[in-house]
């Protein structure tokens, strides 16, 4: 579990992040939503240490990660897993490379034990036989899936999203969202996803932040969002028009 207590970031005069607290849950995929601009990506930052908040703290469960020094930061990176919304792939790194990476900077493994690890991770993506492939030889999906392997590589007990389906065809996004899914529930993971995408909000948001002005504005689950009253969330909500179709329907059940 995540916990984040009173958080403030400000970067000169610009006042960023009012106050924030939000609880990220074990076993759950735990969501982030809200306009561009309104401070999710700096509160994740602040999350996993790349910004030092100006005040409040970030306990990964129950240790105060923003007060530890560099050296006790490190350890709690070690358990971390990153997917980044362009992938990040190495582009001259193959495959099996790209996913070794992390197990060769932070771990002792032999290269066996590597092989093994970078094989299993991949079985688990459905990627088998790509190890020889670089990242320009693979489609978008694919790449996103390598990089959820990578991710997954050092066994995290958290797993940090950055827009998981930006730029993917709403099918191959539907396949990310399951695969994320699945591997929160399956090793218990405390996973944490930024996406503006509401099909992602939907099926696999547990829990669901959603950040307004900096502000922790609404909190819920992917039931109760397209039921709310709050007039923020709701004109963030039904800007889509697959949400759109969603109210229609609720409403013709309802007659």
């Amino acid at each position: 579990m995540i916990e984040v207590k009173e958080i403030n970031k400000s970067f000169g005069d610009k006042h960023i992040l009012h106050d924030i607290n939000a609880t990220f849950e074990k076993g759950k995929v735990n969501l982030i939503i809200g306009q561009s601009g309104q401070g999710k990506s700096v509160l994740t930052k602040c999350i996993v240490g790349l910004h030092q908040p100006d005040t409040g703290s970030v306990s990964y469960d129950g240790v105060d990660f923003t007060h530890l020094d560099r050296l006790d930061k490190k350890e709690i990176r070690k358990q971390i897993g990153m997917l980044f919304q362009g992938s990040a792939l190495f582009d001259s790194m193959t495959v099996e490379e790209n996913i070794m990476f992390p197990l060769t900077m932070f771990t002792k493994m032999t290269k066996k034990e590597k092989l093994d690890r970078v094989n299993f991770c991949l079985e688990r993506v459905n990627l088998t036989g790509t190890n020889a492939l670089f990242p320009a030889e693979c489609s978008g999906g694919m790449q996103k899936r390598i990089a959820i392997a990578r991710a997954i590589s050092m066994n995290p007990k958290y797993l940090f999203c950055d827009e998981p389906n930006s730029g993917l065809d709403p099918k191959t996004a539907i396949v990310i969202d399951n695969l994320i899914r699945e591997i929160t529930y399956e090793y218990d993971i405390t996973t944490v996803v930024i996406t503006h995408d509401m099909n992602s909000v939907i099926e696999i948001g547990d829990t669901i932040l959603f950040i307004h002005n900096g502000r922790n504005w609404w909190t819920g689950d992917r039931k109760e969002i397209i039921t709310t009253d709050n007039k923020e969330i709701s004109e963030f909500v039904y800007a889509s028009d697959f949400m759109q179709e969603i109210r229609a329907s609720m409403q013709e059940k309802r007659k």
